[in-house]
């Protein structure tokens, strides 16, 4: 039997107009929302961080993740849109979507990026494959304005050098911060005179790079985002050389699941978690309900008890739909999103948290 206590209200989208929408390159469009100034101390966002879309699309409300490109500096809320084979959001998005339409959207969250510190001189490395630069556009942008003595190294994978989303806009950025931001284009469809850029990472290339363009012991933080083979090829590698697995932070593009993920998944597919009771605090106030066999995670359990949570790609990878565990046990099946700091913290990914005891208390607020 549902109990509700008092009602969560922070999940809340905001119907926002499209100020401009562009093509980059042939598949992915950029759109640029128009924030109304009232909202826009609730958009404020930090370098890295993502913004949660909804649209209707034949009558199904479809949401998606997608990084902001812009800088918090700008005053403006920008994302790139990537066409995806039978994708319903991208599709849409590069399809139909118009100056003048709206979107919902959540406001900014994510944590993947660092504080700026103006005082502080520090040597950023970037790895980005394809629309992964999206993120790391808007902290390269950030770290370059906002830390003067710092400087920046990208690393950027692409198929041809026509698919090499933002390629003006990094150009500009190097010109105006000459000196201070290297930028090496790889490209694996179209070869060019240097074979060092030819393909992508690999034990030869990454070799080279380490003994010319970086050096492991002035490194200070290295960001990563593309497909999941690439980041975890290159965080492994930059380890081994001797670089503090700490520095090392990453988003990933998930392709599918590891044959030990798999096997944590069906085995936490058949625990019992009918008659687990739940609590949710979610904007300082209380939800409790009782779960049901239909659902075997915590998110999905809670949306349909009437819950109001933040979640958007349901697959282990955004951290939209992250919370803490403050009392009793959880198991994930995946997590591509939280590090071990995270962890050690008792934050979880709801949308992939299964309960083991049978009482469970968990915090969106934190």
């Amino acid at each position: 039997m549902l109990v509700l206590k008092q009602r969560l209200t922070v999940a809340t989208f905001h119907n926002l107009r499209v100020k401009d929408i562009y093509k980059e390159t042939d598949d992915c469009s950029v759109v640029t929302l128009d924030i109304p100034e009232e909202l826009q101390d609730d958009f404020a966002y930090r370098q890295g961080q993502h913004l949660t879309l909804r649209a209707e699309i034949n009558g199904e409300k479809v949401r998606r993740n997608y990084s902001l490109c812009s800088g918090p500096s700008e005053a403006e809320w920008r994302v790139a849109v990537k066409l995806i084979p039978e994708g319903k959001f991208s599709t849409f998005v590069n399809s139909e979507l118009k100056t003048g339409d709206y979107l919902e959207a959540l406001a900014p969250s994510g944590r993947f990026g660092v504080e700026v510190n103006p005082d502080k001189a520090k040597n950023y490395l970037f790895f980005a494959a394809g629309s992964g630069i999206t993120p790391i556009l808007s902290m390269i942008k950030t770290h370059l304005k906002q830390e003067p003595h710092s400087t920046c190294k990208l690393f950027y994978v692409n198929k041809t050098a026509k698919s090499i989303i933002f390629k003006e806009e990094l150009e500009q950025l190097r010109n105006a911060y000459f000196g201070r931001l290297e930028i090496y284009y790889f490209l694996t469809r179209e070869r060019r005179d240097i074979e060092l850029f030819n393909g992508r990472f690999d034990d030869e290339r990454m070799e080279v790079l380490c003994k010319t363009f970086i050096d492991i012991p002035d490194t200070s933080e290295v960001f990563l985002c593309g497909p999941e083979d690439m980041v975890n090829y290159v965080s492994e590698y930059l380890v081994n050389a001797g670089l503090p697995k700490e520095l090392i932070h990453f988003e990933l593009f998930v392709k599918g699941l590891s044959e030990e993920d798999k096997a944590r998944a069906e085995r936490l597919s058949q625990q019992n978690v009918e008659g687990v009771n739940l609590t949710i605090i979610d904007g300082g106030k209380e939800f409790h309900f009782t779960m049901t066999k239909d659902y075997d995670n915590i998110l999905d359990a809670a949306l349909g008890a009437g819950a109001d949570l933040p979640f958007a790609c349901k697959g282990g990878v955004c951290s939209t739909c992250k919370c803490k565990v403050l009392e009793g046990t959880v198991e994930m099946k995946v997590n591509y999103a939280l590090e071990e700091d995270d962890l050690d913290q008792d934050f979880v990914l709801s949308c992939q948290a299964v309960p083991l005891s049978e009482k469970v208390k968990v915090d969106f607020d934190v």
